[in-house]
């Protein structure tokens, strides 16, 4: 006879959620109306996500609009071809995608970071299964102090946890406060975080020789998952891979748009 006990518990776990969803009942994380779960989207929301296909560039992630085959690069790998292997995201930052990262990063809802990274996984599937340890970008303590958590580490936690790879969040350090990346062009970028991080010694022996997949929120220009990059491999990891929520598509990089992160 099965034992009753897992279902014994989930029916009183549900029944223990019953008082909070009366009083605080899901809302849809694009626009606020009711769902039927905490993080989910509205029919009329869903539709609006422009998730990131195949066919992409094999190192940038870049869609394509046809299937060039495996081994075609975008103009951005061959010209300026980046620290880490490979970067992926799982939308396209528009619209409801953003909403979705202002939500988790401005407005204490780390209550989406789950969702958002069930569809990371979907989008850095062959890079999860490759990954060694899983590692966020860092928040300047200071920063984190004002916060009180680290939008890229409340996703990396959630990856971890979905995939079983293990979740180091001390492997790099922000050793220096940068400004926001807000408003700034792409050099102004990489001038802001270049040798912001670093790896220190205690934390090698969680990265040296591993495969490490770094996580945050979007990728605007990938000046700060280049400089994290660079600090990693400084610190001896092996390789590094990349996955964001959300991606600014080339050619969609607008300086002095207040909304892009």
């Amino acid at each position: 006879m099965a034992d009753p006990m897992p279902e014994i518990k989930s029916l009183a776990l549900s029944v223990a959620a019953w008082p909070a969803r009366m009083l605080f009942p899901p809302a849809c994380a694009g626009c606020r109306r009711h769902v039927t779960q905490t993080g989910a989207l509205c029919g009329a929301c869903w539709p609006k996500l422009r998730f990131l296909e195949k066919p992409w560039c094999e190192v940038m992630g870049t869609p394509f609009s046809h299937d060039f085959g495996s081994s075609f690069l975008s103009a951005e790998a061959i010209a300026n071809p980046p620290p880490f292997n490979r970067v992926r995201a799982a939308v396209a930052h528009t619209g409801i995608a953003r909403r979705l990262v202002q939500g988790l990063k401005f407005h204490d809802r780390t209550d989406l970071a789950p969702w958002m990274a069930q569809w990371m996984l979907r989008a850095g599937a062959e890079l999860v299964t490759d990954a060694q340890v899983v590692v966020p970008v860092p928040l300047h303590w200071r920063r984190f102090f004002w916060r009180q958590y680290n939008q890229s580490a409340e996703l990396a936690r959630a990856v971890a946890a979905l995939s079983g790879v293990p979740f180091v969040p001390t492997a790099v350090s922000r050793i220096r406060r940068t400004r926001q990346q807000i408003g700034l062009g792409r050099g102004e970028r990489e001038d802001n975080v270049r040798a912001a991080f670093v790896v220190e010694p205690e934390a090698e022996i969680d990265i040296r020789g591993r495969r490490v997949l770094v996580i945050d929120d979007v990728y605007t220009t990938g000046a700060t998952v280049s400089a994290v990059t660079r600090a990693l491999r400084k610190g001896g990891a092996g390789a590094v891979d990349v996955l964001t929520f959300a991606r600014v598509l080339p050619g969609d990089f607008r300086p002095d748009d207040t909304d892009t992160i």
